[in-house]
């Protein structure tokens, strides 16, 4: 089975097991990177925000010997987690002033997305762009999060340095950073105890770990690890949501690991996700991250 068929016979499982209000339809995107997924999108009606479930994974699934009927049930069981319970005020995103306090940003590849930089309003920041979201909602699977473009910095009537500067303020407040050693962030991850060992890499990230590569942008977030470390350190873009943070002394060189971080880029992080190839590198007496 393609694809694309597996997409359809999905759809029309999920069909089979919603209730009457409920509308659901395949749903193609353009996400991060240019990227193209499809998913299945889950409406009710008189709820006017509603969530996508993207399906390559469960596509691997099915590959694995998964069957139709055991990825729809997955899926339903999801959105009975992941639904919205009401409407969000569309008029509200009309008014600056009900949506400044939740505008926050992202970090994303500038030359992966050039043709989405062309509509919205970022920043450059070394190779990557700083763009712009009002956050809807938080919860434990992630956030929910409108894109800012030009058409509503025209319908606001504000410059794009303001919604910098609001985004500057609300980001680490709505999405507090964390600095774990990457042994304490795997034993999480994978819910086990092992022996203490030397702690050589930390992952920086916010507390949902979604877009949390951002972080670096945070106000002396980058001065506060390097007095933490001691030293200059290399900061890796693990892919948009953290960054991997090497002291110098227990890293190679510079361009040993950008070849690395391109290698894991090509090989086991998802298109969507890549944030850039290119290592960087923190230097504590000019307080600056440098190519």
């Amino acid at each position: 089975m393609t694809y694309y068929q597996f997409i359809h016979e999905v759809e029309m499982k999920v069909k089979e097991g919603v209730r009457e209000n409920t509308t659901v339809y395949i749903h193609s995107a353009v996400k991060n990177n240019g990227t193209t997924r499809h998913g299945i999108t889950i409406a009710e009606t008189g709820i006017n925000i509603f969530p996508t479930i993207y399906l390559e994974e469960y596509y691997r699934q099915f590959q694995a010997g998964s069957t139709l009927e055991s990825i729809a049930g997955d899926i339903l069981r999801l959105y009975g987690e992941v639904r919205f319970q009401r409407s969000f005020e569309s008029e509200a995103l009309r008014n600056y002033e009900g949506v400044k306090k939740k505008i926050v940003y992202h970090l994303v590849n500038r030359e992966a997305n050039k043709e989405l930089l062309k509509e919205v309003p970022y920043k450059e920041y070394l190779d990557m762009a700083v763009v712009f979201y009002v956050l809807l909602e938080v919860n434990t699977y992630g956030m929910a999060s409108m894109m800012i473009k030009d058409e509503h910095i025209n319908m606001w009537n504000v410059p794009a340095k303001e919604i910098f500067r609001r985004a500057h303020e609300n980001t680490r407040r709505l999405l507090p950073g964390e600095f774990k050693t990457m042994n304490v962030v795997l034993q999480e991850l994978l819910n086990v105890e092992e022996e203490d060992k030397e702690d050589v890499m930390y992952v920086l990230s916010n507390r949902l770990r979604s877009y949390g590569a951002a972080v670096i942008l945070y106000e002396d977030r980058l001065e506060e690890i390097g007095e933490y470390l001691g030293e200059n350190y290399y900061v890796l873009p693990s892919s948009v949501h953290e960054m991997i943070i090497i002291a110098e002394s227990a890293a190679p060189g510079q361009e040993e690991l950008s070849d690395l971080v391109t290698e894991i880029n090509t090989t086991q992080v998802d298109a969507e996700e890549v944030l850039s190839n290119h290592a960087y590198y923190y230097d504590r007496k000019k307080r600056k991250l440098q190519m």
